[in-house]
């Protein structure tokens, strides 16, 4: 059946009542991610002011996905995804809990902190390919690429809104709250995946011997490095993921000391990079399919390196809010573009291993960019290590552009056996 195009391709997969369930679950959730995102920035920074510890915890939260992926995979390939993804979301409202009562208690340190976004880390890890491999059972297949629109329209929605209510909350009454905030927030979620009803949810591979992980793990990395298609939208992936996306973490850093402002600042230049993503994903949502995906993406990458000097050329932050809402778009537009693609060609055996792989690059590598950027920038600045990521980008974008006729044949038709 053809992919319906326009917003009748929005209409059509929120026809879908477990996709709308999920769907409004998920915008709570979110929201209240953004706001512990927000003030877990400015609680290091109050703690530190120290970019480099900006860039620590950033590698706290994101990096366990890369030693865990790998497992957690194998595990969204012999689970009843949906139960575990209850377990995750409820470890996650944990941890937003302990925050809250730490700050409000005044026992908050750094090294607390630290601690406790390692275990989120962690618990992520698990979550990402639940959550990703969940969304084939929740569409049609012909409304899978609107249907991941629509998840990374509700995620930058959420970032427009979270950071706003942050700002709100923190100026206020301070961090507390706002994690407070968030633990509740997962409470929406958890009810969402309640109600769900998957007819093939017991469908995995439940029963197989725990022996028999390792090989399954060998197995998926072996088919994402063969399948010529997968292989080179991994790289785009990697390189994006650890060149480009870290000036996300920085941005408490840019806020305070490029552009002299506080919590208000962080907040704008944050919305702004979500007003940015918001219109990238509501474009891609109303695509309704994947042709010409794989050129989208990879133009994408030109203008992401674009915006990336741009906002580092001036100390006016009236100039850099454009300059971050067309960052936002671009990194929509290859992230959400790379996961329709991903999931289109993937085989159904290894989706969940294949996905993550995918999470654990998208996690993982955006981590470990924060962690030499906030590293660099302590000894250069903050502007000149997100100015050789916009490099990083424009070389990668003239490697993509030749590759795009062989990318697209791979990956934008009919998936593998397997």
């Amino acid at each position: 059946m053809a992919a319906t195009v326009g917003f009748g391709a929005i209409r059509n997969a929120l026809s879908n009542r477990n996709f709308r369930r999920f769907s409004i679950g998920n915008l709570v959730s979110q929201l209240g991610t953004w706001v512990q995102r927000i003030a877990v920035g400015w609680l290091t920074w109050e703690l530190t002011e120290s970019p480099t510890w900006l860039g620590v915890i950033a590698f706290a939260d994101l990096f366990p996905t890369m030693l865990i992926a790998p497992l957690a995979g194998a595990v969204a390939d012999r689970v009843d995804r949906l139960t575990a993804l209850r377990l995750f979301q409820a470890l996650a409202m944990l941890q937003g809990a302990v925050l809250a009562a730490l700050v409000m208690t005044g026992a908050m340190t750094i090294w607390w902190l630290l601690g406790l976004t390692i275990f989120l880390g962690v618990v992520m890890a698990f979550n990402q390919p639940l959550r990703l491999s969940l969304t084939p059972s929740l569409v049609a297949r012909q409304d899978l690429s609107s249907a991941i629109g629509i998840n990374s329209l509700i995620f930058n929605i959420a970032r427009i809104g979270g950071p706003a209510l942050a700002g709100f909350l923190i100026f206020h009454w301070g961090v507390g709250p706002a994690f407070a905030f968030n633990a509740a927030s997962f409470l929406a979620f958890i009810v969402a995946l309640s109600v769900l009803d998957l007819p093939d949810r017991k469908l995995n591979r439940v029963g197989k011997p725990i022996r028999e992980i390792p090989v399954e793990i060998v197995e998926g990395v072996r088919y994402t490095v063969r399948h010529q298609g997968m292989r080179s939208i991994f790289i785009v992936l990697s390189v994006v993921a650890l060149c480009g996306r870290p000036v996300t973490e920085l941005l408490p850093g840019f806020a305070a000391d490029v552009f002299g402002r506080g919590a208000d600042g962080l907040a704008m230049l944050t919305s702004a990079m979500g007003v940015g993503a918001v219109i990238g994903g509501v474009n891609i949502a109303r695509r309704g399919g994947v042709a010409g995906m794989t050129r989208y993406v990879v133009t994408s990458i030109f203008f992401l390196g674009v915006a990336l000097v741009a906002f580092t050329a001036s100390s006016d932050i009236w100039i850099a809010l454009p300059c971050m809402a067309l960052a936002g778009f671009a990194m929509v537009s290859v992230g959400v573009g790379e996961q329709t693609l991903v999931q289109n060609a993937v085989a159904a055996g290894v989706r969940g291993r294949v996905l993550s792989l995918y999470g654990m690059l998208a996690r993982g590598m955006p981590a470990l960019g924060a962690l030499v950027m906030g590293a660099l920038s302590s000894w250069f600045g903050l502007r000149w290590p997100v100015v050789g990521g916009a490099v990083a980008c424009f070389l990668l974008f003239l490697w993509a552009r030749p590759n795009v006729p062989m990318m697209a044949a791979a990956l934008e038709g009919e998936p593998d056996a397997g």
